[in-house]
């Protein structure tokens, strides 16, 4: 007994004990943290502590900034699917939109299968006066009908209308002027009888007037 504690107390005598705190590791996440992501979306860096090369980037889109945009109160799902296409192409202006709108409203009350006299058709059996603006004369109607044979979609239809819309040269002549904001309702008006080329006034000036009453603005 007396040789085993010789031998135990030296054993003993080596461990050392130190109150000195020892240097943190991290054994998975040696070396600095990984460089802040510049691209236009944040990556945000989820990292798996049992095996580090197991990391999952999830990429947060921006926030998209609002947008002010001008909706027509109580109007009907064409009316403003009509005031938004034309807030695309470029016109902001609320007398200068409700110009637009009470123009059409004249012409066909937004309902694009409207034949003149007010039967509702489709485009190949009407042949005269058809649709938002009524397009008349024959380079107007049946262009309408090559346009859409052209470029998809049916003559008879809201959106194929619109599209139309801008691309004829009576349109082309008057589309600076509509986005130039701050002019009355009756100088929009002036300009949109060479795109509409109307035989009647009727009540589009009235009508304009009652959108631009209509119209509220809304962040989108």
């Amino acid at each position: 007994m007396q040789q085993f504690f010789t031998v135990a107390l030296p054993l003993l005598a080596s461990v050392t004990t130190s109150t000195a705190p020892l240097p943190f590791v991290n054994y998975k996440m040696q070396g600095p943290p990984p460089p802040v992501d510049s691209k236009p979306f944040s990556a945000i860096k989820e990292f798996d502590f049992v095996d580090e090369k197991k990391t999952a980037i999830r990429e947060v889109a921006p926030e998209k900034p609002k947008e002010k945009r001008l909706i027509c109160k109580g109007c009907s799902p064409y009316e403003n699917l009509t005031l938004e296409f034309f807030q695309d192409q470029g016109i902001k202006d609320r007398n200068a939109l409700a110009t637009i709108m009470g123009n059409i409203k004249q012409e066909s009350m937004f309902v694009p299968n409207i034949c003149e006299g007010g039967s509702r058709t489709q485009y190949h059996h009407c042949g005269r006066g058809y649709g938002l603006i009524q397009w008349t004369s024959a380079d107007r109607y049946y262009g309408l009908g090559d346009f859409a044979k052209k470029f998809g979609g049916s003559p008879s239809t809201l959106p194929t209308q619109l599209r139309y819309l801008t691309t004829e040269v009576q349109w082309k002549r008057i589309v600076d002027r509509m986005k130039t904001p701050g002019k009355s309702i009756n100088r929009y008006m002036n300009y949109a009888y060479s795109w509409i080329g109307w035989g009647i006034h009727g009540a589009r000036t009235h009508y304009a007037h009652e959108y631009a009453n209509r119209l509220i603005t809304v962040e989108v």
